[in-house]
C-alpha cells in the first residue's frame, strides 16, 4: 500500500533523508519513532505530495507520487503535526466543506458519522475556535477519515492531549488500523507501544531499525532507541 524506495531529501547542505526505504501493507499499523529533528515529518510530506522528494520512489495504492498525485492524494487520509482547521467554522460545517472537497455525494451523511465515530457530537454545533486541543484533535481525525481514505499519515497526532482524550484518540487508530493502512509519527515511545504493531526507528534522515512489536517489549524499545539514535529514552 505504501512503498518507499531510496528516498532522500536535501535542504541545500543539509541532507534530512538519506536513502530511505521501506513497505508498509494493508492491516499494518507502523509507528515512525525518532528524536525531533529525525526526518519524520519530512518523510511524511513527502509520502502526501506535500513536497517532492529530491531522489527517490513513493508509491501509495499503486499510484506514483511523481506521475499521479491526484491518486495518491485520494486515497490518503492525512493529520499533519500542526493540525490546519479553520477556526471560524463550526465543527459540523468544516466536516461538510471537507467531505465537499473529497467529492463526496453523501457528504452531510458521512459528516454526521465522523462526528459519531470521533465522539464530537456535543461539540458539533460549537465553532472550532471554541474547542480545547483534544476536540480539535478530533476534528483533525474525523477530516482525515471522512472519505473512508485506504491509508491514514498521523503525523504526531496525539502531541498534548490530556489522558481521556488520549485514550480516546488511541482507540479512534486502533480501530482504523483493522481496515487501513496506518503510519503514524511520534517522538513518544508509549505511543507505539499503545497503536502499533511494527516500530521504525529513524535518526538523522536514516532507518536505524525496523521490526515487529511482538519482537519488542517496552524495555526493548526503549534500549534500542537509545542504542541506534544515542538519545536517552
Amino acid at each position: 500500500m505504501i512503498e518507499i524506495k531510496n528516498v532522500s531529501k536535501l535542504y541545500g547542505e543539509q541532507k534530512a533523508l538519506d536513502g530511505v526505504s521501506f513497505h508498509v501493507g494493508e492491516g499494518e499499523i507502523v509507528g515512525l519513532l525518532g528524536p525531533n529533528g529525525a526526518g519524520k515529518s519530512t518523510l511524511m510530506k513527502i509520502i502526501t505530495c506535500y513536497i517532492p522528494p529530491t531522489d527517490g520512489e513513493v508509491t501509495v495504492c499503486g499510484h506514483s507520487i511523481y506521475d499521479d498525485t491526484l491518486g495518491v492524494r485520494r486515497c490518503i487520509g492525512y493529520l499533519p503535526e500542526h493540525n490546519p482547521l479553520y477556526l471560524d467554522m463550526y465543527v459540523r460545517e468544516y466536516l461538510r466543506f471537507a467531505g465537499g472537497l473529497s467529492g463526496l455525494k453523501n457528504v452531510n451523511a458521512r459528516a454526521d458519522a465522523m462526528i459519531e465515530l470521533t465522539g464530537l457530537t456535543p461539540e458539533a454545533n460549537k465553532k472550532i475556535g471554541q474547542l480545547s486541543k483534544g476536540y480539535r484533535q478530533r476534528v483533525g481525525l474525523a477530516q482525515a477519515l471522512i472519505h473512508d481514505p485506504q491509508v491514514l499519515i498521523l503525523d504526531e497526532p496525539t502531541t498534548g492531549l490530556d489522558p481521556n482524550q488520549l485514550e480516546f484518540v488511541r482507540s479512534i487508530i486502533r480501530e482504523a488500523g483493522k481496515t487501513k493502512v496506518v503510519l503514524l509519527s511520534t517522538h513518544i515511545m508509549q505511543e507505539v507501544e499503545a497503536m502499533c504493531n511494527r516500530a521504525i526507528i529513524i535518526d538523522k534522515g536514516r532507518i536505524v531499525s525496523d521490526d515487529s512489536m511482538e519482537h519488542l517489549d517496552a524495555g526493548e524499545l526503549t534500549a534500542r532507541f537509545h542504542r541506534v539514535t544515542g538519545n536517552p529514552a
